[in-house]
């Protein structure tokens, strides 16, 4: 609605627990004013009815009734005394400065509530007969007959019965200090529900949110900070998912343009070699060896890729479905280095105990031979080690050249190549390491490499079974 006035939520609070507490202190106000006024009253009808029982107690025993009256209008200033019969005539009025009355007074409420109760009282009630106010008090006495005493209506007597300033001002100040404990309580409650406003209009325009409020510490408090919390948590982990399936993608992508590339040079080769092989049937015996020789190496550096690629996508798909049962890895391993000491004149040295580990036996035979392959293949080194403890911790190195340290941050990357020409001689893929790197990730590890008088390469196995610790092949 336009021109309506919108009241924050905290302004809101406030304001209904003001105006509950203003009526309650101004209802317990009005009550105390009019007990306290009551109070004050039926004082001064005790009084009155002193003088009343006073004039009763004369009437038993024929007093004169003038001399009493005059008496009691010593000690009560104008006090004005009328006696009054059953039929509501007066007999008696010690007022001489006015008419005597002749109106029948049995329809005035003090002397009806006198009748009926034996006592009756009224406040600033109006005279008639000489014009002035009167607060009544009146007694029922012997045989019908009502005594009524009346005290003038003067400033002073509205002194008297007025209520104690003093409960005005203690009451105000107790508003005060109601009103401003009301404002700091609801300023506390609506800090957490503005703050909590605050994170969702920022949550609905997809706003990065820190944690960096700190709400009260109270139930409420604690609430909205459990609420943004959660929210963090659940924007960090769907960040982190839409991170991890750009990388992915990103990664599939550069797969793809990368064996496009890789592919290119062996096909290309091959496609020359098979073109020469059938343009030239005359060609020398010694040739034709050369390109069949060369389509060989090709076929086996294309199967090598493929194998590779399939490896290292399937990693890529996630570790749950890759299957894992029980390797025997210190068999596995002692496999791998007597068939590649075949093909190397370096040493190859094992100082391994009997292990068992969770796991995937080909993935865990790619570990080791990609290492073993890349030693022999880029380092030119004479001795290769594999070492490794009771707990899992592989240690695999060279005596050779090494890595530049430029060059160490990148080896784990996908194609990556130092050399990429001698990477190329040697029927290199590119993805050796990086299969490694996949591979010890699957089975819950991190690899690194150093040099160290040649290159050296540390990782751990997960979820290792230690058998025969004093046993180790070498």
């Amino acid at each position: 609605m336009a021109g309506r006035i919108k009241l924050s939520f905290h302004s809101r609070v406030l304001l209904t627990v003001l105006l509950l507490c203003w009526g309650l202190v101004g209802i317990f106000m009005v009550f105390q004013y009019h007990r306290e006024k009551e109070f004050k009253a039926q004082l001064l009808d005790t009084e009155l009815q002193m003088h009343n029982l006073r004039i009763i107690d004369a009437i038993r025993h024929s007093d004169p009734i003038d001399d009493i009256a005059g008496s009691m209008d010593k000690s009560t200033d104008g006090l004005r005394i009328t006696i009054i019969d059953r039929e509501g005539n007066v007999m008696f009025d010690n007022n001489s400065s006015t008419p005597f009355p002749t109106a029948n007074h049995n329809s005035r409420p003090e002397v009806t509530d006198a009748r009926k109760h034996g006592t009756g009282h009224i406040i600033g009630r109006h005279s008639e007969s000489d014009d002035a106010d009167y607060f009544y008090s009146a007694r029922l006495g012997d045989n019908g007959t009502v005594v009524r005493s009346a005290a003038p209506y003067t400033h002073k007597l509205e002194e008297f019965l007025r209520a104690d300033s003093t409960l005005l001002w203690i009451m105000l100040v107790v508003t005060v200090i109601i009103s401003m404990v009301g404002y700091l309580v609801t300023r506390r409650i609506s800090k957490s529900i503005v703050r909590l406003n605050r994170f969702a209009q920022r949550a609905e325009k997809g706003e990065r949110i820190f944690e960096e409020e700190a709400f009260p510490h109270d139930e409420l408090g604690s609430i909205a900070s459990h609420i943004v919390r959660l929210y963090i948590q659940r924007d960090e982990r769907h960040n982190e998912a839409m991170r991890q399936e750009k990388d992915k993608i990103r990664l599939k992508k550069q797969l793809t343009n990368n064996i496009n590339h890789e592919l290119k040079t062996p096909v290309a080769s091959m496609m020359v070699s098979l073109e020469l092989l059938r343009d030239c049937p005359d060609l020398p015996e010694e040739k034709k060896r050369e390109f069949i020789e060369r389509l060989f190496a090709n076929t086996r550096r294309l199967s090598s890729l493929l194998k590779d690629v399939s490896t290292i996508t399937r990693m890529d798909e996630g570790s749950e479905m890759i299957a894992k049962e029980t390797v025997d890895l210190t068999a596995l391993i002692k496999g791998i280095v007597e068939e590649e000491q075949i093909r190397t004149e370096a040493h190859i040295s094992l100082e391994v105990p009997q292990l068992t580990v969770m796991g995937n036996t080909a993935l865990l035979e790619s570990i080791f031979r990609n290492l073993i392959d890349n030693a022999i293949s880029y380092s030119g080194c004479t001795e290769i080690t594999i070492r490794a403890d009771r707990d899992g911790r592989f240690t695999v190195s060279d005596n050779g050249c090494g890595i530049a340290e430029e060059h160490m941050p990148h080896i784990f990357e996908r194609f990556y190549r130092i050399d990429k020409g001698r990477s190329r001689a040697a029927g290199g893929t590119g993805l050796g390491l990086a299969i490694v790197r996949n591979a010890v990730a699957i089975h819950g590890g991190e690899i690194k490499a150093f040099n160290n008088n040649g290159l050296t390469f540390r990782f751990r196995l997960g979820k290792i079974r230690q058998e025969m610790h004093g046993e180790s092949c070498t």
